[in-house]
C-alpha cells in the first residue's frame, strides 16, 4: 500500500471557505475516483493555514490510473476553480508504511 500525502498552504483565513466547498462538492468527486481516503486535516498548531489529505493506493499504477480518472471528470474540472485561488502552495509525497505501522506496511527489500 502506498499513501499520497497532499499538503496545501492556503491564503490567510481561507480554511473555512476551502473546507466548506470541499465538504459540499469536492470530496464526493474525489472519493468516487480516488477511493481510500485515510484522513483530511487542517492545522491548529504549527504552520498555519494548512490542509493535509491522505489517500491510500494499492500501487503507484493504481494511483496514476485513479488520478487520471479524477482529472478527466468534467465535475472535477468544474470544481477546481472553486479552490484554485485559495491555494498558495502545494506539496505532494508518496509514502509507504513501515512493517510495524498500524496501517500495515511491509519489510523493505
Amino acid at each position: 500500500m502506498f499513501y499520497e500525502i497532499r499538503t496545501y498552504r492556503l491564503k490567510n483565513g481561507a480554511i473555512p471557505e476551502y473546507l466548506k466547498v470541499v465538504g459540499e462538492i469536492g470530496i464526493a468527486i474525489q472519493k468516487k475516483h480516488l477511493g481510500n481516503l485515510v484522513g483530511y486535516f487542517s492545522s491548529e498548531i504549527g504552520p498555519i493555514n494548512e490542509i493535509v489529505h491522505i489517500w491510500g493506493f494499492e500501487s503507484l499504477d493504481d494511483r496514476q490510473a485513479r488520478r487520471a480518472r479524477l482529472m478527466a471528470d468534467p465535475d472535477w474540472q468544474a470544481f477546481l476553480p472553486k479552490i484554485r485561488d485559495l491555494i498558495v502552495t502545494a506539496d505532494n509525497k508518496i509514502m509507504s508504511p513501515a512493517a510495524f505501522s498500524p496501517l500495515g506496511g511491509t519489510n523493505p527489500a
